[in-house]
């Protein structure tokens, strides 16, 4: 067992020879551990196991809907309200509380479920040496110190130090970033080295690509890179979004609103001598009044139809309230492979001796323009440009599969698989090549080299087909192509050629030299006397659409900040490539230069807040800019699809995780999976976010201007001595009727489609803001002055009896409450067309509301229970034409300039 010496060879094992790190942990990498020593390592160290996420139960998401103060605060009313002697009142705010939390349950059970269904659970095992023999066990049965045997399309199921590395890759995309396999070498790091240039290690989660290895296991579980990142997604703290936090807040200030009014009015009534059962009575009414039965089953079923809308264009919600959130976003965290790019290598220029040859691809990288100097190149009639093609298709060991399918069918390096689906879109293709030259001998690549060759039979000698590091290709050319054939390679022209590639690796280009030679005997050196055709530059492309949504961001006010493991010059690349700095400032912070966010600098708002690119990011330094955007006041987003990306996609207040190439850990941190994707699919939700919140905060002042005109009409009659125009029951009655159909079709609105010019709201912004509620006053005051008016207008003109009166007023709240809704349109539009008029929802809604309360009074068991009378003819005429009147008094407001959104 290792002792305290060995500390800190066991904290850093990359920093350490191979031979060190066996003798600090007592293995013998022959013959591996034996049965007892296992035993004694696992009971120290644990299983080789992860924390696994709970799945979240029926129960809990029934739960989660009684969390909101305005449910609370409608239990409350109903408890009230029976403990008053009104059952029937109760009973229809229960009502009220059931059909929400059924219509919340039924779909936050269902995005649940269509989150789990997501998750590929598989068992993955390890093979090892163990008491002199090789077997194949469980991965959760490693222990630190195991020898563990690597060959290519493993999975690497513990965080191990590499003892022997035969042409060893490994894709480590999904842990670090890096866009493609890292060559694994057994040299010694430096202690300070980051993951994702740890050379000597592999990780737990990532996979071997090709060769073969041995590894010493040098942590296991929790403490492995995966582990910990693992605990930082435990440790982020999952926001509450800011809807959620808006809701309960403006519930909150119901809360206060309704007690004071109650017991000022009633207090008020009492202190002058009223009668205490009337005035208790008439508290009961405001109480109900005061609160909007229907603002959370509307919410719910707004946010839902908006979570509907997101899954048919891609977008799997996990969270309902997640939404609303994507319209207030401010700044939107991307990670580079795989969200701004399609995590596809792809060559996109290839340097010539005679020529620069750009290369465009199109259709999804079946088919490519080639171009020079802006015009477009034949590959088939350009000598030096069919060449290197051929090189690149013969010195190749990944696969195409069929030509119709390349897209699912290609396996292998991706780097040569860039090079097969360059040559294809040429024309130039392996069979046919190989049929042609039929494959002799292969060198494979060796790390020592930096080369690759294969040998092919051609014309009575053979073929030599080379590619490779640059350098080391340079180095091993004497000649250079040229139209003619070839000429001298001077050592001026090397330095000039290493100088091109050192300009291609600074854009952030892959690159590998091409060359060639003739031999009369297989059995030649592969690498000496070579002829160098060129350097091939590759890149992970743009994904498509990406740069035109990167500028649809920028025009609704979102900055996009790329966080990645990835280069430097990669990520510049990329960033130049989307456009992802409208000034140019193409900078690019790396990981080990950002500032510890919890350090107050004075200049880290413009040093890390306003910069668009970072570069070779640890886990943690995404989690702390996260963070430091949030504490700015930004309401965030991020993207990921990787292991690396989990703590950041979790801390956000939207994460939004890729579906297809996601792994597990960043579609369960996140609360939302684009099911394509795709960049542009985010655009598309953010649209959604803004419109579901406008709509919210139409309905909610509609809801709100409703609600404060039956306080006002109740409580002035209260005070006053006067019949009170509204009945307790007849309160409940309107608020599921009004407060539910139009709120509903306000919240299936399409939105302005000049949107996403504006920019995003401020996080501290309200539901209803300052001047909101004012207007919702001055509504409430209009519509209950109507009711009052035509109650005293036909007792005193028309001599109508009380339970008239009664009726004629509670017709003529209604009606105004009803045509009210069109003083929600957008600022702006005009009065006859616009985004209210042509919603078709919203005229149902108010059809089948007017239907209601004209079967309110005629229909006879209900218009008993709401003590409801017949109005004669003339008391029909007055009703309808009041009705219009907070319709026209609205837009008088409007035209004051007292409406704005």
């Amino acid at each position: 067992m290792p002792d305290s010496k060995n500390i800190d060879v066991l904290n850093r094992p990359w920093s350490a020879e191979a031979d060190a790190v066996l003798s600090a942990l007592g293995t013998d990498a022959g013959a591996g551990l034996s049965r007892g020593e296992i035993a004694k390592r696992r009971r120290k160290y644990g299983r080789n196991e992860l924390r696994e996420s709970r799945k979240k139960s029926a129960f809990q998401c029934l739960i989660d809907q009684f969390k909101s103060l305005v449910i609370l605060l409608l239990a409350a009313a109903a408890v009230v309200s029976v403990a008053l002697g009104h059952t029937v009142e109760g009973v229809a705010i229960a009502i009220a509380i059931v059909v929400n939390t059924a219509i919340g349950f039924v779909i936050e059970l269902k995005a649940v479920r269509s989150m789990e269904a997501l998750r590929k659970m598989s068992k993955v095992t390890a093979r090892v040496r163990r008491d002199g023999e090789e077997k194949e066990i469980p991965s959760g049965e490693l222990v630190v110190g195991d020898a563990v045997v690597l060959e290519g399309g493993d999975i690497v199921s513990a965080d191990m130090r590499l003892i022997e590395a035969n042409k060893l890759d490994a894709d480590e995309s999904a842990l670090t970033g890096e866009s493609v396999p890292v060559s694994k070498k057994t040299q010694v790091v430096e202690s300070n080295t980051q993951p994702a240039e740890r050379v000597n290690m592999a990780f737990k989660g990532t996979h071997v690509t090709r060769g073969s290895g041995v590894g010493i296991v040098t942590a296991v579980g929790l403490d492995t890179e995966l582990g910990k990142i693992s605990e930082m997604v435990e440790e982020a703290e999952q926001e509450a979004t800011p809807l959620e936090k808006k809701l309960d807040r403006l519930a909150n200030n119901l809360i206060w609103i309704t007690l004071v009014i109650t017991a000022a009015i009633a207090g008020t009534g009492i202190i002058r001598g009223k009668d205490v059962v009337l005035m208790i009575e008439t508290g009961v009414a405001l109480a109900v009044a005061a609160i909007p039965e229907g603002l959370p089953i509307v919410a719910t079923v707004s946010l839902a139809r908006g979570m509907m809308q997101m899954a048919r264009k891609n977008a799997l919600v996990n969270r309902l309230a997640s939404v609303e959130t994507l319209g207030s976003t401010g700044v939107i965290g991307a990670d580079k492979t795989g969200t701004l790019t399609e995590n596809r290598m792809t060559v996109s220029r290839l340097c010539l001796p005679g020529s620069d040859v750009e290369v465009e691809f199109e259709d999804g990288g079946s088919a490519a323009r080639f171009r020079s100097d802006g015009e477009e190149v034949d590959p088939s009639q350009d000598r030096s440009l069919n060449r290197a093609l051929s090189v690149g298709v013969l010195c190749n060991n990944a696969s195409l599969g069929k030509r119709e399918d390349e897209s699912d069918a290609s396996l292998g390096d991706p780097l040569e698989v860039a090079l097969l689906t360059a040559g294809a879109a040429a024309g130039i293709f392996r069979d046919e090549l190989m049929n042609e030259a039929p494959e002799e001998r292969e060198v494979a690549f060796d790390s020592e080299t930096g080369m690759m060759a294969t040998y092919h039979r051609e014309d009575g000698g053979s073929r030599v087909a080379v590619k490779g590091a640059p350098e080391a290709v340079i180095d091993s050319s004497d000649e250079i192509a040229d139209e003619g054939g070839s000429e001298r390679f001077s050592d001026e022209r090397k330095r000039e050629w290493k100088r091109r590639n050192d300009e291609l690796a600074e854009r952030g280009l892959r690159v590998l030299a091409l060359a060639e030679k003739r031999v009369n005997d297989r059995d030649a050196p592969p690498y000496e006397d070579l002829v160098f055709l060129g350097l091939a530059g590759m890149i992970d492309p743009p994904a498509a659409g990406v740069k035109q949504s990167v500028e649809e961001c920028r025009r609704a006010g979102i900055r996009v900040v790329m966080l990645t493991g990835d280069h430097p010059g990669t990520a510049r690349h990329i960033a130049e490539q989307v456009a992802l700095s409208a000034g140019g400032d193409y900078r690019v912070i790396r990981g080990a230069d950002i500032a510890d966010p919890s350090e107050k600098t004075d200049d880290r708002p413009t040093d890390m807040l306003e910069t668009a690119i970072f570069a070779r990011v640890t886990p943690r330094q995404k989690l702390d800019m996260i963070r430091a955007h949030q504490e700015a006041g930004h309401v965030v987003a991020m993207t990921g699809d990787g292991v690396n990306d989990a703590p950041a996609l979790k801390k956000a207040d939207i994460g939004i995780a890729m579906g297809r190439r996601g792994t597990q850990v960043a579609k369960e941190a996140s609360d939302i999976v684009l099911k394509d994707d795709s960049f542009p699919t985010i655009a598309t939700a953010i649209r959604q976010g803004r419109v579901i919140f406008r709509n919210i905060r139409k309905f909610v002042i509609y809801l709100l201007s409703g609600n404060s005109a039956e306080i006002l009409a109740v409580g002035t009659s209260g005070l006053a001595g006067w019949p009170l125009p509204l009945l307790p029951l007849q309160i409940l009655f309107l608020n599921f009727i009004l407060d539910v159909f139009p709120a509903l079709a306000l919240g299936a609105g399409k939105g302005s489609p000049e949107i996403m010019k504006e920019p995003p709201r401020p996080k501290t912004e309200g539901i209803v803001t300052g001047r909101d509620w004012l207007l919702t006053a001055a509504y409430g005051v209009i519509i209950a002055s109507v009711a009052l008016g035509v109650m005293h207008g036909t007792s005193a003109w028309l001599n109508s009896g009380p339970k008239q009166a009664q009726t004629a007023a509670f017709l003529s709240l209604s009606f105004g409450r009803l045509w009210h809704v069109f003083n929600m349109r957008e600022r702006g539009s005009p009065l006859l067309r616009n985004e209210l008029t042509g919603n078709p929802h919203l005229w149902g809604a108010i059809a089948l509301s007017a239907s209601v309360l004209v079967a309110a009074v005629f229909a006879p068991g209900l218009s008993d229970v709401l003590n409801l009378v017949r109005p004669s003819r003339e008391l029909w005429l007055v009703v309808l034409a009041a009705g219009f009147i907070p319709l026209i008094c609205g837009q008088l407001l409007r035209l004051a300039g007292m409406v704005k959104d």
